[in-house]
């Protein structure tokens, strides 16, 4: 087999490339080992990345001594934190699609052989595995790992809190010296927000479908169990390059089932249903969101780490990682073993001998928290496309929940009213102007569903737009609705007072409004003007798809 790096450092013709690999200091020696690109997305602007420099260092160690050249590439990533509540936020999601696209352009300009993506938060860890699938080539997921929990009075605590402390602080239901306390204590440190947000999420699906070394969602970001796999996956995907096994050969139709059932055990963010569907598209796979709720109904949720309960991501580690849910899951024949992952062996293979060490973050399969998995998809008139609603995450008496609707065109007017005291128990919140499209970026409404939370209302409304929600968020918060309102989607007719009924086990969301009033409200119907109308966000709007496809650009 002829190295892609070839390209660049093979025969007379390739001198000129040469002399720029002898100008940064490549031996003769280097040249004629494979290239391995490891893509770090290290800076000094996001608490999950600010290590990964010392990732990086240690897999390209791992390289080396597997006999591989690595190159150190940058990308880019943004803190969904920091972003959250302005216009930051429209770039979180749209980021993913500058991220896969410059990773790409990165990898096929210089013809590296192979990859170890070295992501960590929200939209880098998807962004990476979309690039990997797209370009087709050897690559190995390796994640910072995630932070431990934070204290506070004696309790472990995490990122969420801290937002639902603020709406705790508008109700004044706490002072500012117990705000302050949550607000120095939650993130004690590096790595990934210590919830099963987003980037947990993601990291531990890249292990369900076989992309990265088993304990990549799970062993923290400050234990030396991660420079070892760090190491490790250096090593992995010099085998990889040497077999010939691309990412196409592990992200297939078996295994992204996989991810989707270990998403139902693990109480994933809603946010997995967006990234799944991208890494699917750019694998060439059709996956649409009905296998989500076909998954759902025969998977049983088995942990409730943070924001559905008061485990953390350390917890799972200790209890078994995701090997251990998987395994419980293959006893129940609702893992296809077979499927190849980037070890050299079958996931089946790979959980073996794997069980639950502590029953505190790992629940038996025989004993769950429900007998359906984390995440539904809803359909109805309100959503003909279907929309999301993380499950796990709804306290039970807003399974089912009917109410007068509160319209806003925008998060910045919902939180207003929210922190305003104009949000009423029973109501269900209806932000809109938020999708792909309309918002632009389908923005995260932790602010909104945190403030309903810290202010005890949590159990009482609902929130339903077609932005989307953060992992963090919990609650009867229902997002992605698809078509959006800038669309032409039915969550753009409803108005103030219209009842909303929700029937999250029935998989239902309906507006009590006829077919002929939504005709009628339809002809009258003026859509308002687009929110951002230069930089490249306005170009990712023209661009963007549905929530239901993905969000991907056409």
């Amino acid at each position: 087999m002829e190295l892609r790096s070839s390209q660049v450092t093979k025969g007379t013709e390739k001198a000129p490339m040469r002399s720029l690999f002898y100008a940064m200091g490549y031996t003769k020696e280097e040249l004629e080992r494979p290239l391995i690109a490891v893509v770090s997305a290290h800076s000094e602007i996001v608490p999950g990345h600010m290590h990964l420099d010392k990732i990086a260092e240690a897999v390209k160690s791992g390289v080396r001594m597997a006999g591989g050249t690595p190159v150190m590439i940058p990308a880019i990533g943004v803190c969904d934190g920091i972003a959250m509540g302005h216009i930051g936020m429209k770039y979180s999601l749209a980021s993913r699609e500058l991220i896969a696209d410059s990773v790409e352009t990165m990898i096929m300009a210089h013809a590296f052989d192979g990859a170890v993506l070295v992501p960590n938060c929200d939209k880098i860890v998807p962004g990476m595995v979309m690039a990997a699938v797209r370009m087709n080539i050897p690559a190995v997921v390796c994640s910072g790992g995630p932070m431990m929990s934070g204290l506070v009075n004696g309790t472990e605590t995490s990122l969420s809190k801290i937002f639902e402390a603020v709406g705790a602080r508008k109700a004044d239901m706490i002072d500012d010296e117990q705000l302050e306390e949550y607000e120095l204590n939650v993130c004690p440190g590096c790595g990934s927000c210590s919830g099963m947000y987003t980037a947990n999420s993601m990291n531990c699906l890249c292990e369900a479908i076989g992309i990265a070394l088993p304990g990549n969602g799970t062993v923290p970001a400050v234990a030396s169990g991660r420079i070892q796999m760090a190491k490790h996956a250096g090593m992995t995907v010099m085998e990889l390059v040497e077999k010939d096994v691309k990412a196409r050969d592990i992200i297939n139709e078996k295994s992204i089932r996989n991810a989707v059932a270990c998403d139902m055990a693990l109480g994933c963010s809603s946010n997995s249903v967006l990234h799944l569907l991208a890494i699917a598209k750019e694998a060439g796979i059709e996956l649409d969101l009905n296998l989500f709720n076909e998954v759902s109904s025969v998977t049983p949720n088995l942990c409730h780490l943070a924001p559905a309960g008061g485990t953390h991501m350390h917890d799972l580690n200790n209890a078994g990682g995701v090997p251990a849910v998987i395994a419980q899951l293959a006893s129940k024949n609702l893992i296809d073993g077979n499927a190849i992952t980037v070890t050299g062996k079958t996931i089946g293979e790979n959980i073996a001998g794997a069980y639950i060490k502590s029953e505190g973050a790992i629940r038996p399969i025989d004993n769950p928290y429900s007998e359906t998995g984390g995440i539904a998809i809803l359909w109805g008139n309100v959503a003909k496309d279907g929309c999301v609603v993380k499950r796990s995450a709804v306290d039970p008496e807003m399974l089912v929940h009917s109410g007068p609707a509160r319209v806003f065109d925008s998060e910045e007017d919902a939180i207003a009213a929210i922190y305003g005291g104009q949000i009423k128990a029973g109501q269900v919140v209806v932000i809109r102007y938020e999708g792909p499209r309309g918002g632009p970026g389908m923005r995260e409404m932790l602010n909104p569903t945190s403030a309903l939370a810290g202010m005890g209302l949590d159990k009482t409304v609902a929130l339903i737009t077609d932005g989307r929600f953060s992992g963090a968020s919990r609650g009867a918060s229902i997002g992605h609705v698809s078509p959006e309102a800038a669309d032409n989607g039915t969550i753009g007719l409803i108005e103030e007072g219209d009842i909303i009924d929700i029937d999250i086990p029935a998989y239902s969301i309906n507006v009590r409004v006829s077919d002929d009033e939504f005709a009628d409200r339809k002809e009258k119907y003026r859509r308002p003007e687009p929110k951002v109308k230069d930089g490249w966000l306005a170009r990712y709007a023209r661009l963007v798809s549905s929530a239901n496809e993905g969000a991907v650009l056409k």
